[in-house]
């Protein structure tokens, strides 16, 4: 049966994650190894180092999520006990958290530097498609089918946005709203929901007009006005952006070179992270672009055509959730580089420096793959006698690997 289940795995997908961490690794050294050395004196490998530690980190977190069963995350006990764990960590954030970039986001262990919200992202992907997958038969039931995850939802991105992080808080908020649309409701719940969405938000209008303050804080009113006017402010608020511009013209259709950046030597701050598309488009131009664009989208595609080949509902809800994931948090990077949208400091699934980032992102696909493994394994055996014993086991959701659930 081991020998069935490696061979059913969607090889492709692995090939495409591994060869977008190393890209990464690449790119994180050669856009931060001048700033280590100038800004922080540093080495220049400082930061490719603890990339490297990352990355392996990383394919450690996707080998044991790709191996563990996701059937298992329905189990209550599993399924409380990691909402309890996330929980705790985003409260413990606004108690113990440290501060960057105007955002207490962080947990400072010491030998290492944690971000919860970034695992509140597939924690309520997990969530979410767990619980609706076990109310299909009353999923358009808004009492008891919609609304007591939603609620917990909402709770959630609360709690993101008090730290205050309104970015993560609105990502968090759009994947369990697609899980949710891909639950299994009609389109007439899905009309009721979108009602009270617009009732909640003339009702929370004025408490909104009182905390202006809180929420339109100068610094977001001032990325706002950058992305409208960059040039306007060009050694100030627009600095980053008219800075990736050059970058991305400068790189034109084959690039500086890898190594040869201009806008890396401190022009873009740390470009390592949330803007190493810019030094990816000067050194290697739209070979560069191109090779970490269509990576990214292959995983979306990829995942999204595994939730919908799976025939059961919690797989369809993780594949298409986890997809919905990689690819939003990409299209605001993107978009913010390039000026589409407003700069939220989203780094770029597998290619931006950080742990918490890439170790999340690396634990989805891993849990990708496995509902891939799942879709394929039953695909490939469905023609087998109703007593193998595997594939019974497999198709009733009673045993996993062998082990009774």
């Amino acid at each position: 049966m081991i020998k069935k289940i490696l061979k059913s795995y969607d090889y492709s997908l692995i090939a495409v994650y591994i060869f977008l961490c190393f890209f990464g690794l690449v790119m994180v050294y050669s856009a931060s190894m001048v700033m280590a050395v100038e800004r922080f004196d540093l080495t220049s490998d400082y930061f490719y180092k603890k990339q490297l530690i990352n990355v392996l980190i990383g394919f450690a977190a996707f080998t044991v999520a790709a191996w563990f069963p996701y059937k298992a995350f329905q189990v209550g006990k599993i399924i409380k006990g990691l909402m309890t764990v996330i929980i705790i960590m985003l409260v413990s954030v606004h108690i113990f958290g440290s501060e960057v970039n105007n955002a207490r986001s962080w947990i400072n262990l010491g030998f290492m530097r944690i971000q919860p919200s970034e695992f509140a992202k597939l924690a309520v992907v997990i969530y979410l498609g767990s619980v609706y997958s076990k109310k299909q038969a009353y999923i358009n039931d808004l009492n008891r089918g919609l609304a007591p995850p939603l609620i917990f939802l909402g709770f959630i991105c609360f709690i993101v946005f008090l730290e205050p992080d309104f970015g993560t808080a609105a990502i968090i908020f759009m994947i369990g709203a697609i899980v949710i649309l891909c639950s299994g409701i009609n389109f007439r719940t899905i009309s009721k929901l979108a009602g009270i969405g617009a009732g909640l938000l003339v009702i929370v209008s004025p408490f909104i007009y009182l905390a202006r303050g809180f929420i339109f804080t100068t610094e977001r009113m001032s990325r706002i006005e950058a992305y409208l006017s960059p040039f306007k402010d060009a050694q100030g608020e627009g600095y980053q952006l008219v800075n990736s511009y050059l970058a991305i013209g400068s790189g034109g259709v084959q690039g500086l070179g890898l190594g040869q950046s201009i806008q890396k030597l401190g022009y873009i701050p740390e470009p390592q992270t949330d803007f190493i598309m810019a030094i990816i488009a000067e050194e290697l131009g739209v070979f560069g672009v191109s090779f970490v664009i269509l990576g990214l989208t292959y995983i979306v595609l990829r995942g999204i055509y595994i939730g919908v080949k799976c025939q059961d509902p919690f797989g369809t809800m993780l594949a298409i959730g986890i997809s919905s994931m990689i690819g939003i948090q990409a299209f605001i990077n993107l978009g913010g580089v390039s000026g589409l949208i407003p700069i939220t400091g989203v780094p770029l699934p597998f290619i931006s420096y950080g742990g918490s980032s890439l170790l999340v992102l690396s634990l989805s696909l891993g849990v990708l793959v496995n509902v891939s493994m799942f879709v394929k394994y039953e695909e490939k055996y469905k023609t087998k006698k109703e007593n193998d014993e595997p594939l019974e086991n497999m198709s009733s959701n009673k045993r996993i690997y062998g082990v009774k659930m």
